[in-house]
């Protein structure tokens, strides 16, 4: 895509913060409604003296997210100190891995505007977090709750070149790690946290212009707006003359605009090296294979799948697995009504509808799958009418109850007995002689639906509408 005439070279990225229920290096507690400073030992302090212990399980999030982004999985890793001083870095440095990081080479498959893209995946390593600081007036308060919580770091290659494409790398990360339920992927509280790298170059060239980070975008639509301000920026500079600084900047979305933050560091300014209190990571093929063969089956495969086993449509398919829970509950649904795009059309409209409306979660819902499926399967056996189903629906939404129970105690159930359905339609002709003539003559058009509806009405929605439709063409003829 062209921009003035200039190409934009992107790359994402993207910190993950593993939802482990310890820290990485140490046992302090991660959860988030902590008060300020509750989850705080002396390791998470720096104290001197104080050594880290490596945190088993999140050592095995991150081969998980690593073989689920196609990443080879290093069976040697190193973790290196970070040197850096800010504030919020209670120890001077960062533990994090460098040179030799856990999960290198993966790919990721995702849709923009309906066309697949594939993004390099160059690492993906693991490391801790730092503290928080909050500015206020004069002074800055410490809060080091999050000091020492476990992050993946996931870095692409420079694979993007429009701000769409880089928001939608970040949904699909998102999906992904929500898939393997190893992280919320909640931007706002900081679960997930996106640095954008952006340059500009002529078209047609082949060198990559000055790099420069947007620091800690925290939603998609703000990625994509950040990116579209830096690059018209660089590219006005450009234009002007000027030289592009390699730069860290930070995202105002109040006033739409980036601003300078501090000049980018390079590796040698941060100074690695390996940290000489922990050993080397060693991970065997046996942990490797154990984990590969517990990943779940993710969001594109699960749509294919969707489409060409179930025969639902891309749309249907594309929307049921944007989360894991939407995606299990219509599968159990469909196993119960034997009805694939019945059951993805309940969930789609009424089941998400009401879910909208009261602000839950698909997993608090008061209708089970199970529950649909059998509602949906009366439908089909004739035991309901669409309609009638819309009024059963609701009540299992209030009530909890099963789709029986509601139909036995609200007397629901459909009639089917052409015997009572003709008495009802004579009732109805009767009652209606001069739209019966005007209908025989075609005075007035479209009576045929008005009978219908009377027919339907006299029955409390419960007459079979196929048998009304056709005892209703006999009589009329």
């Amino acid at each position: 895509m062209s921009f003035r005439g200039y190409e934009a070279v992107i790359g994402i990225e993207i910190h993950v913060q593993l939802n482990t229920a310890s820290k990485i290096f140490c046992s302090d507690a991660t959860n988030f409604d902590a008060g300020d400073n509750e989850n705080v030992s002396p390791v998470s302090a720096g104290m001197p003296g104080t050594l880290p212990v490596v945190n088993k399980k999140a050592i095995e999030y991150g081969i998980k997210t690593g073989l689920a982004l196609g990443c080879e999985i290093r069976k040697k890793s190193v973790f290196s100190r970070k040197n850096y001083f800010y504030p919020d870095s209670p120890k001077g440095y960062q533990i994090s891995q460098y040179d030799l990081p856990i999960c290198e080479n993966g790919f990721i498959t995702f849709k923009v505007n309906g066309v697949d893209k594939t993004v390099h995946i160059s690492r993906a390593h693991l490391e801790e977090d730092a503290g928080k600081s909050t500015h206020s007036g004069e002074y800055t308060l410490i809060n080091l709750n999050r000091a020492g919580i476990p992050l993946l770091e996931i870095v692409t290659g420079p694979d993007m070149r429009t701000p769409a494409e880089a928001a939608e790398y970040g949904r699909a990360i998102r999906q992904i790690v929500r898939y393997l339920d190893v992280c919320d992927g909640n931007l706002e509280e900081g679960s997930m946290r996106c640095d954008c790298n952006v340059s500009v170059r002529k078209e047609g060239s082949t060198q990559f212009g000055t790099k420069v980070e947007i620091k800690n975008v925290n939603s998609f639509r703000f990625v994509e707006k950040a990116i579209e301000y830096e690059i018209e920026r660089q590219i006005d500079a450009v234009e002007r003359g000027e030289k592009i600084l390699q730069e860290t900047r930070l995202w105002d979305p109040d006033k739409n605009r980036t601003f300078a933050m501090r000049s980018k560091e390079d590796a040698q300014d941060y100074r690695y090296f390996p940290d000489p209190d922990l050993l080397p990571l060693i991970v065997t093929k046996e942990m490797i294979d154990e984990i590969k063969s517990k990943l779940p089956e993710l969001p594109i495969a699960r749509a294919k799948r969707f489409q060409d086993a179930h025969g639902l449509p891309e749309y249907d398919a594309t929307v049921l697995t944007t989360e894991k829970s939407w995606a299990d509950f219509y599968e159990e649904t469909a196993q119960e009504s034997k009805n694939f795009k019945a059951s993805s059309n309940w969930i789609m409209t009424e089941l998400m509808r009401e879910l909208n409306s009261a602000n839950k979660e698909i997993a608090h819902s008061p209708i089970t799958p199970k529950q649909l499926g059998r509602m949906i399967a009366l439908i089909d056996n004739g035991t309901i009418s669409g309609k009638i189903a819309k009024t059963v629906f609701q009540e299992m939404w209030n009530s909890g109850k099963d789709p029986e129970v509601v139909i036995k105690e609200k007397g629901l159930v459909q009639i089917t007995d052409p015997a009572t359905i003709e008495k009802l339609v004579d009732e109805v002709l009767a009652a209606n002689v001069q739209s019966v003539e005007d209908h025989k003559t075609g005075k007035k058009k479209n009576l045929f639906g008005f009978f219908v509806g009377a027919v339907m009405k006299a029955s409390k929605g419960q007459a079979n509408p196929e048998l009304v439709n056709k005892i209703l063409q006999e009589k009329l003829k």
